[in-house]
């Protein structure tokens, strides 16, 4: 085992495999708790959302990543994908991502949009501008395919849990070579 653990080549790779896995590991949960802690709150102007069903799905799959920016809803036009709060019909308290398809003013001076979903056939209750989050920009590559990855159980088993099992299976051989090499020396030194 001291042979193998000695040979270059293997430190090197081992130590590629070792910084890539922490590395997207510590990226990706910073990103998740950056999420989580912002709860919802424009961070520069921008929020980032999950997406959680196949409403837009061709524009947004599942577990695609997609951020939002803050925007004046008086630009808002027809077919723009916006990001709003649900206030009623079973959608009290979630964010919806779909396409507006009508917008209107409203009788307060403010504006009213009808939204629905890209492969839905049933147009959203009206949303008022004060709903409205803000306008997609776009689905973040990176994370969103980790996000596929982790997700998948094979992704999750092959490029998470197997290297981390990995790492950890060599840190104990490293260990237990160590020990008995340090054993070894001590009954050199006393003999």
């Amino acid at each position: 085992m001291k042979k193998l653990f000695d040979n270059k080549v293997f430190r090197i790779v081992i130590g590629i495999v070792r910084t890539f896995v922490i590395m997207v590991m510590v990226f990706y949960v910073g990103f998740v708790i950056l999420q989580r802690l912002s709860g919802n709150r424009s961070i520069m102007s921008y929020r980032f959302f999950t997406v959680a069903t196949g409403s837009m799905k061709g524009v947004y799959n599942i577990n695609d990543v997609i951020a939002v920016k803050d925007c004046d809803t008086n630009n808002l036009k027809v077919g723009d994908d916006v990001a709003y709060l649900g206030s009623r019909s079973g959608l009290e308290g979630k964010i919806i991502v779909h396409r507006i398809i009508r917008t209107e003013d409203s009788s307060d001076g403010g504006k009213l949009f009808t939204t629905k979903g890209v492969n839905s056939s049933v147009e959203d209750p009206v949303i008022h501008d004060n709903q409205v989050l803000g306008v997609v920009v776009g689905k973040i590559p990176v994370i969103t395919e980790i996000n596929h990855i982790v997700r998948s159980q094979l992704g999750f088993f092959s490029l998470i849990f197997c290297p981390l099992v990995l790492i950890i299976v060599l840190e104990i051989l490293q260990t237990i070579t160590d020990y008995q090499l340090e054993k070894k020396q001590i009954q050199v030194i006393e003999k």
